[in-house]
């Protein structure tokens, strides 16, 4: 079962259209971090939520912190994977520290960044943090990470990174 939700009407519109006529697929035009308290936990009490916050406008990673938190509360056994940017580091930084203090157990934080900082905002590299990880996931991830940098970096120095923020 998939639930989707898209706060932007065209894209909600086109992920309607991908899904036509898929019984086990619902799209729902909403805010997503609305739609969290109203859709956990479901009913299948497992599954996996996956965050992709637009960042269009600021205090994104605070929104994130908060929306994690109250979800978690509500499905601490969920799966939760969140997207985020890399385009200020000192951001992404408090981003990380932030997550740290909310008592979540095991947060694991998965960093790809394809050039070095730039001097101009700019999208250096995407992160992501994973809550309740499967436990073959990070091995896996040992060994997809390098193997993916090595043929996506644009420029050096660029690296890869994989911490336990909390937990493991």
């Amino acid at each position: 079962r998939l639930t989707a939700i898209e706060l932007h009407p065209h894209d909600a519109e086109r992920l309607k259209a991908v899904f036509a006529g898929d019984f086990q697929t619902r799209v729902i035009e909403l805010d997503g971090w609305l739609a969290l308290g109203a859709h956990l936990p479901p009913k299948e009490k497992r599954g996996l939520v996956l965050v992709d916050p637009p960042f269009e406008e600021g205090g994104e990673f605070s929104r994130i912190v908060d929306g994690l938190s109250r979800a978690h509360r509500r499905w601490p056994g969920g799966i939760y994977a969140l997207w985020y940017p890399i385009k200020d580091r000192k951001a992404v930084a408090a981003f990380r520290a932030a997550l740290k203090e909310t008592g979540i157990p095991k947060l694991l934080d998965i960093g790809f960044e394809i050039r070095p900082a730039s001097t101009e905002p700019s999208l250096d590299g995407s992160g992501m943090v994973v809550v309740n990880p499967p436990f073959t996931l990070e091995g896996e991830l040992r060994i997809l990470l390098p193997a993916l940098h090595k043929v996506t970096a644009v420029a050096q120095p660029s690296r890869w990174t994989l911490d336990w923020l909390a937990g493991e």
